[in-house]
């Protein structure tokens, strides 16, 4: 699909509202350092998606109830973004405060290349959109900070994904009422979090399709029902996100590989399920490091 959309050539932003506009849907897996966006490019995926739980959990080992601050989530999105071509789209969680902070933090965002950001209606500290206890604030107060991410943009193209977690405390009309507005507040894509049933999300696409095109968060063992990705793109999604299936994977690898050697003494039988040292370093770029020496030294 990237060839047809353009190459490296590209600006990141801009190929990500081209596959925006596709009809998609486009999968997004999600990555939680510069080494698992890498991974997700060269298995082919278009888009990077920076998880703000993967990130919480990799960063300080605990779970995504708000403890990060903007700058160690931008500092994050920044090597990821260094370490792919293709556009990452990142989790801005809810701004890290007022409309004043969204400015900030959308200016943050660019000037770290992400091709597009999150913005969620969540009271601070928040929490994981598939967690329980969540709180959203006014209505008002969110669009308000919707219209200062539109207007702090210095890039056209830079995507601005408004999220709303409302399903969870107000229920599901109020979601899609808050989603409306946040589309009229200015809102490229929007993105209905955690609703719990199929004739929930089939709700989402019926009141929303065609306002702007819309997120489905396939979240990894979450609240919302897995749906094949045929049927997803039946319901009029254009980006799907896999937020955490990476983070889980790598945690499953490394407790199998710290259970041999605690077994056995060392890791020798668990070698061979494993890329060998030279596969690894392939594929973390030391061939072009090679290449860069001969040019430059």
């Amino acid at each position: 699909m990237g060839e047809l959309l353009g190459t490296v050539d590209t600006p990141p932003r801009k190929r990500l509202r081209d596959l925006l506009s596709t009809g998609g849907p486009v999968v997004a897996p999600g990555a939680y350092d510069a080494l698992s966006a890498r991974l997700v490019e060269q298995a082919g995926f278009d888009i990077v998606y920076m998880t703000g739980f993967g990130t919480t959990a990799s960063l300080i080992g605990r779970p995504d109830v708000g403890l990060l601050s903007g700058a160690e989530m931008i500092d994050n999105a920044t090597r990821m973004v260094s370490a792919v071509d293709v556009p990452v789209i990142a989790d801005a969680d809810t701004g890290y405060g007022n409309a004043l902070n969204v400015v900030r933090t959308v200016r943050a965002h660019e000037q770290a290349g992400v091709a597009g950001v999150h913005l969620e209606d969540q009271v601070m500290p928040k929490k994981c959109g598939h967690m329980s206890g969540k709180a959203v604030i006014p209505v008002d107060e969110m669009t308000g900070k919707i219209r200062a991410a539109v207007e702090a943009r210095r890039d056209p193209d830079f995507v601005l994904i408004a999220r709303t977690d409302a399903a969870a405390v107000h229920g599901l009309d109020d979601a899609v009422a808050r989603a409306r507005a946040y589309a009229e507040a200015g809102a490229d894509v929007l993105f209905v979090e955690a609703p719990t049933s199929e004739e929930g999300i089939e709700t989402v696409a019926r009141e929303l399709r065609g306002v702007a095109p819309l997120v489905f968060n396939w979240a990894e063992g979450g609240r919302t029902p897995p749906l094949s990705l045929d049927r997803i793109g039946e319901l009029g999604f254009s980006l799907v996100i896999f937020p955490i299936g990476t983070l889980l994977a790598a945690t499953a690898g490394m407790r199998s590989l710290l259970a041999t050697l605690k077994a056995e003494g060392t890791p020798t039988s668990s070698l061979g399920e494993l890329p060998s040292f030279g596969e690894f370093t392939d594929l973390i770029g030391l061939p072009e490091i090679g290449h860069l020496e001969q040019r430059f030294s």
